[in-house]
């Protein structure tokens, strides 16, 4: 396994972490630990996907993290009032 999959390997994993721990009722969807661990996951697998210069995938990636930021300050504004 050369660097970029190791990279891949992690981000990826980090993104099935959060929904194996959604699908066990350990996390919610909406809680903020969910979308933390996806965009973390995300972000990752997208750096990777840079590395190997793979447009759809930098797209796929960067748009999972785009999406997971604004879930998260939603989450954050709701919970504040």
């Amino acid at each position: 396994m050369n660097f970029n999959d190791l990279i891949g390997t992690i981000g990826v994993g980090i993104i099935l972490i959060a929904y194996f721990l959604n699908m066990f009722s350990i996390i919610t969807k909406d809680g903020v630990f969910y979308f933390i661990l996806n965009i973390i996951g995300a972000a990752i697998a997208c750096f990777a996907s840079v590395l190997i210069h793979y447009m759809p995938f930098i797209i796929l990636e960067g748009a999972w993290v785009l999406v997971s930021i604004v879930g998260l300050i939603k989450t954050i504004k709701k919970s504040q009032a």
